[in-house]
């Protein structure tokens, strides 16, 4: 009896354990496929109307982090981060269905939405913290982060490490904080050790510090830009200061587009 016991335990533990590295291998394996495919632009911006919805056509998001800024962010970090949240690899409720293959489609769909967001110019005013302490920020950013996200947070394309320049203050800590509980599941390991013992303090002085790292100039969208691309989207009169809408609405059930 005990024997049957314990292997019966034993098949769920390795059980478990499949089931835990599943979604790890799935994203993976399309991470890997897409790379490999060549990018269709306008097929990407015909794509990218599905995320215009809550990402702004522009790609620039809202300063109150609900949304972050995606345009210029490198390609490999975006099918990186599709290719997880569809194989729940990384938990994001209100973003699953819109990376539902009956919406997003397949491997070619995630490399050629994702080239055309990273071409997209980003916000001249993302949102960022209060600023009163920015010489500890810098401090915390040189010590800890600069071996994976760079000097000036531009990340890397090859690691699909993201670039942190001109985001969201917001929505850096947010996902800060979910990284350090270890409730984002796809969080490089190294950083959740690294940042383990962050203070409250520490955790918002180096992402002010960051969220005013400014991206490279020919990265940047001229005052006034709107996206061509979308010339009859309903935007709200009234705008942050350029760095997306004023107005946080949760998005409604998404359609896929024709």
């Amino acid at each position: 009896m005990r024997k049957s016991i314990w292997v019966t335990s034993l098949l769920c533990v390795l059980a478990t354990g499949q089931v835990v590295a599943q979604p790890t291998d799935d994203a993976m394996r399309e991470y890997e496929q897409a790379m490999e495919l060549t990018p269709n632009l306008e097929n990407g911006k015909k794509v990218y109307r599905i995320c215009s919805v809550c990402h702004t056509p522009e790609g620039w998001g809202l300063e109150s982090g609900a949304y972050p800024q995606v345009a210029g962010q490198l390609p490999t970090v975006l099918i990186k981060q599709l290719a997880d949240i569809r194989a729940r690899n990384r938990d994001n409720p209100t973003m699953l269905p819109f990376t539902s293959p009956n919406l997003l489609g397949g491997a070619q769909e995630i490399a050629d939405v994702a080239a055309y967001i990273s071409q997209l110019p980003m916000s001249p005013y993302n949102g960022v913290g209060h600023g009163n302490d920015l010489v500890w920020g810098e401090k915390l950013y040189k010590d800890n982060c600069t071996e994976c996200h760079g000097e000036m947070g531009e990340g890397d394309l090859e690691d699909h490490i993201p670039a942190i320049y001109g985001q969201h203050y917001r929505y850096l800590l947010r996902q800060f904080e979910w990284i350090k509980i270890e409730r984002r599941r796809n969080a490089d390991k190294k950083m959740v050790k690294q940042i383990h013992n962050f203070s409250h303090r520490d955790i918002r002085a180096v992402l002010d510090y960051v969220s005013r790292i400014r991206p490279p100039k020919e990265k940047i969208a001229k005052e006034g830009w709107r996206n061509p691309d979308f010339p009859n989207f309903a935007r709200p009169a009234h705008l942050h200061s350029g760095a997306g809408y004023a107005i946080d609405k949760r998005p409604g059930r998404p359609m896929r587009p024709e």
